[in-house]
């Protein structure tokens, strides 16, 4: 035991031998640092993202076009952006977008990660090549696929060239198939990232399961389809969470490819945004679609969150 320094009064000791009353406690100045090393950060969160949203949304009550302006009309701009022809449209395109572009990304994904996952030749390399497309930025992507799917340069002239002078592979300026071009690109640079994600769960799971699989005699696809895939619950739901993401963000990709053409064919929301708040100088109109586009995200991901937060409370519980 610690010597203790005692009183001369005779009353209870003040602190151990070798410890200055001086000093605070290790636990609270790991605590004081810890707080002054986030607060950078959450000055960042409150002003450059809450801030800027509250700013937008008051920005998207008012007739503001060039500059904003302080002339309030209430949900006005809420009622113009929805009888606006060219946003409908760009929601539509983003959810035919988005179910396609999720779905690809994750059988695909999952589908790489199996196969990469059975411990191939070269593992290291192929990796690398698969993840590699999502080092690229869409603006890339979209330039190059757009050479690939050029009806005069890309694969259609290869295929004339080859002799199949009837074949047809002009999704890219066809208004009906254009937004799968889109998808096509796209899938082609995130089902990397899809496959990095499942195969860091896939070496999650214990041997164990497989040789006991093997002696039960279940065939393999019914063990990733009734136990590995269910197994992989977290990291598919970070996996949609990203992929969900993207999908909001889309822009680069389709400025690249289509300019949001034919027409109006390939528009989606972040480019209608982007015009309205620079092209056509009508900021309250663009605030009020972004205002729409944040609700949207925020119905979609919140409930979400909330039940997998839920699930992780009943696990923790068990």
């Amino acid at each position: 035991m610690h010597a203790l320094k005692l009183p001369a009064d005779g009353s209870k000791p003040l602190h151990k031998a070798g410890q200055s009353p001086r000093h605070k406690p290790l636990k609270r100045r790991f605590s004081i640092a810890v707080w002054l090393a986030l607060l950078p950060m959450l000055l960042t969160v409150v002003f450059a993202y809450l801030g800027t949203m509250v700013w937008t949304a008051r920005v998207s009550l008012t007739s503001s076009r060039t500059f904003p302006s302080d002339n309030f009309i209430g949900l006005t701009q809420y009622a113009r952006l929805f009888h606006n022809d060219r946003w409908l449209v760009s929601l539509q395109n983003i959810v035919i977008y988005g179910a396609c572009f999720i779905v690809a990304c994750m059988v695909i994904g999952l589908l790489l990660a199996i196969f990469i996952d059975q411990r191939v030749v070269a593992e290291g390399a192929l990796r690398t090549v698969f993840l590699y497309p999502y080092a690229m930025s869409f603006v890339a992507t979209g330039l190059v696929w757009q050479w690939i799917l050029n009806p005069e340069l890309g694969a259609q002239q290869v295929l004339h060239r080859l002799g199949f002078t009837h074949a047809r592979f002009d999704w890219i300026v066809d208004q009906d198939w254009v937004i799968y071009t889109i998808v096509i690109a796209t899938v082609w640079q995130a089902s990397g990232l899809v496959m990095a994600l499942l195969l860091a769960g896939l070496r999650g799971i214990d041997e164990e399961l497989w040789k006991a699989a093997r002696i039960d005699g279940i065939p393999r696809w019914r063990v990733y389809a009734s136990i590995v895939v269910p197994m992989l619950g977290p990291s598919i739901s970070t996996a949609f969470v990203l992929l969900f993401v993207m999908v909001v963000k889309l822009y680069d990709a389709v400025v690249a490819m289509t300019q949001g053409g034919p027409g109006t064919a390939s528009e989606v929301p972040a480019k209608f945004i982007m015009d309205y708040l620079f092209g056509r100088a009508n900021i309250g109109l663009a605030s009020a679609a972004s205002i729409v586009l944040l609700a949207t995200v925020l119905a979609i991901l919140a409930p979400f969150f909330y039940a997998r937060s839920r699930a992780a409370l009943r696990g923790e519980k068990a």
